[in-house]
């Protein structure tokens, strides 16, 4: 790589992870606020891209930015996050990729899938000179086994447990307790009035430890967490016809040992064994891509048809 220094960003739903690097070596870091333009709006994004760059001492010197990003998923997506850091950075060779491929960069696997499970959810891979993907399609579309699907299934199956006449769930007392509400008939109101989605995927740690003291109606959702998690795997499987191997990744993921083990028992099922889950930042992953910036011009990866 050359002296040169690169700027990754790991751009998610509710943080910016930063790191500033020389010859491969990190040189500052910094989190800050979202600067992703799908969630936080371009203003904003804008501001913590200001304030992230600041952090790690500035735009001189910096030759290569990656951004992998959750929401690119059109170019014109990709465009205004560029547009803003080229805006920042001018003298830089600027990459926008969607957050999913740096995943594998992180990992140090060339050809393989990708699966993250955070505030959202994702698959993507790679196989030679050709990607695919499948999931993402945000909160109102899909994410399904993501944090937020997870304490959005919950609550939508305590409410079904109420119309079959089973009140008074303990995961209903739990979960509303999480939440400073004093009965479980409140999370309906209160899932309406709270808007915020990362607050949300924050309460699916109660659904895990509820399923780990052996609550049925826990237990399903993981079950059925695990199940979407590793249906998008597959689908990606499909499509580039490989096995793996596949890397878990996102808060959900790394800090649920339950849906790891259900995803690797569902893939295992189906003949994918290779499971790995991330035990770096993601962002390493973008440091690395950044440094292919200045040394490799060779194309990205092409869709699979």
């Amino acid at each position: 790589m050359s002296q040169h220094a690169v700027l990754a960003l790991d751009i998610g739903g509710s943080k910016t992870h930063a790191v500033l690097a020389r010859n491969g070596a990190v040189v500052a870091e910094s989190i800050v606020g979202s600067a992703n333009v799908s969630s936080v709006g371009v203003i904003e994004a804008g501001r913590q891209l200001d304030v992230v760059i600041e952090r790690v001492g500035g735009a001189d010197g910096i030759r290569a930015v990656c951004a992998g990003a959750a929401g690119v998923d059109t170019p014109s997506s990709v465009k205004v996050l560029r547009d803003l850091i080229s805006e920042r950075i001018p003298q830089a060779r600027v990459r926008v990729v969607h957050d999913s491929q740096i995943i594998l960069a992180a990992a140090g696997v060339i050809d393989g899938i990708a699966v993250i499970s955070g505030t959202g959810s994702v698959a993507w891979g790679r196989a030679g000179d050709t990607s695919a993907r499948a999931g993402g399609w945000g909160y109102l579309l899909g994410d399904e086994g993501s944090g937020y699907w997870v304490a959005r299934e919950a609550i939508r199956r305590l409410l079904a447990s109420i119309d079959d006449n089973h009140p008074g769930q303990p995961l209903g007392q739990e979960l509303a307790a999480d939440c400073g509400l004093s009965d479980a008939m409140e999370l309906l109101n209160h899932f309406y009035a709270q808007t915020d989605r990362r607050y949300w995927a924050g309460r699916a740690r109660v659904v895990f430890e509820m399923a780990q003291a052996d609550d049925p109606l826990s237990t399903g959702i993981v079950d059925a967490a695990s199940t979407a998690l590793a249906e998008l795997v597959l689908q990606v499987a499909a499509r580039l016809q490989m096995k793996g191997p596949v890397v878990m990744a996102g808060g959900l993921a790394v800090h649920q040992p339950a849906l790891q083990r259900g995803v690797r028992r569902v893939l295992g099922a189906r003949g994918i064994t290779d499971v790995r889950v991330l035990s770096v930042d993601p962002v390493r992953g973008a440091v690395e891509l950044a440094g292919r910036l200045l040394d490799d011009d060779s194309p990205a990866p092409r869709p699979a048809s």
